[in-house]
């Protein structure tokens, strides 16, 4: 059966249906950013989203298609935590009850607030065990539509508006920058930007240690990893998924890596500069351009600033100076 490929239609589409529930996120500037690199830098503050990241946005646009028998039976996600909140929030909201698998090892945060949403959450061990078995097996013992994290032509659809909303904002962009985990984000936002801007180029960050989406890039087939370890743990994928990997093969211009030590800096820079929390996998466009791993001197930047969600033991370690 043949994959189906969202189109900026698509994204046209969720933009309308998430219209009056998901947040038009702000946008922001910095001058010591846009001083320290030259460049004009536009911030996508999607850590003020609703669950505090970009995927609620794809989350209530999958929940809000299905079908009405469907959306009374229920829903099963997997993810590391943005996407399990968001999940369980959408349906929350729509009435639709979710089940949504989560690694043992997840930030409290997301847990705790992906069960305050009303999500029953099953934990699992990420290391040992595959989240998508145990997410297939629980569908069909319960009769729940699958609603996986980024592979899915709703989800990269509704990761699309927050593009869609940046450049309708600001204006045509030379360049996109834009975190790279199952490239749900990055898919639609390509598919936005290219529609809207169709000559900026967009590129995607993974961090160092998961370069699973640089190595498939490069090789032109899904390249699959080992379970990355990083301080971006929305990035700690190991593969992309068919669609993402169809969209970023053909339409992104980059896919580059950075560091968790740049994650740690571009947190800094965003919590002292800025006063804003940002979480690691959500530093990871940022920290591209603020080290140099992505040229931007001259250039108008959009930077999607994914989520802000990090236990906050955690944050103050990380952003305190050794």
């Amino acid at each position: 059966m043949p994959i189906s490929i969202p189109t900026y239609d698509d994204v046209v589409r969720a933009s309308e249906r998430i219209a009056g529930v998901a947040h038009r996120t702000p946008v922001a500037t910095s001058r010591t950013a846009d001083k320290q690199t030259g460049a004009s830098l536009v911030f996508k503050c999607e850590n003020f989203q609703r669950v505090g990241a970009f995927k609620f946005r794809g989350a209530y646009n999958a929940l809000a298609a299905l079908g009405e028998h469907q959306k009374g039976r229920g829903a099963v996600a997997f993810s590391s935590g943005n996407h399990a909140q968001a999940v369980a929030l959408a349906g929350q909201l729509l009435s639709v009850p979710t089940v949504i698998i989560m690694p043992q090892d997840a930030p409290a945060i997301k847990v705790a607030a992906t069960r305050g949403y009303g999500g029953e959450v099953v934990l699992y061990d990420r290391y040992t065990e595959d989240r998508e078995d145990i997410a297939r097996r629980i569908a069909r013992e319960r009769d729940l539509a699958l609603i996986p994290p980024f592979d899915h032509p709703d989800i990269i659809a509704g990761q699309g508006t927050a593009t869609k909303e940046l450049i309708e904002e600001v204006g045509a962009l030379d360049l996109l920058i834009v975190p790279l985990g199952g490239g749900g984000l990055l898919a639609g936002s390509v598919l936005a930007a290219k529609a809207l801007s169709p000559r900026c180029r967009v590129i995607g960050v993974e961090p160092a240690a998961g370069d699973d989406g640089a190595r498939s890039f490069r090789a032109g087939k899904i390249v699959t990893i080992d379970v990355p370890e990083t301080l971006a743990d929305g990035a700690q994928t190991t593969a992309l998924g068919e669609i993402t990997f169809s969209i970023i093969r053909d339409l992104v211009d980059d896919v580059v890596t950075v560091p968790d030590k740049a994650l740690v800096e571009a947190m800094r820079f965003f919590a002292e500069r800025m006063k804003i929390v940002v979480e690691p996998t959500g530093c990871l466009g940022a920290a591209a351009a603020f080290s140099g791993v992505v040229p931007v001197d001259g250039q108008r930047v959009g930077i999607i600033l994914s989520g802000g969600n990090v236990d906050l033991p955690i944050f103050a370690r990380l952003v305190t100076p050794a």
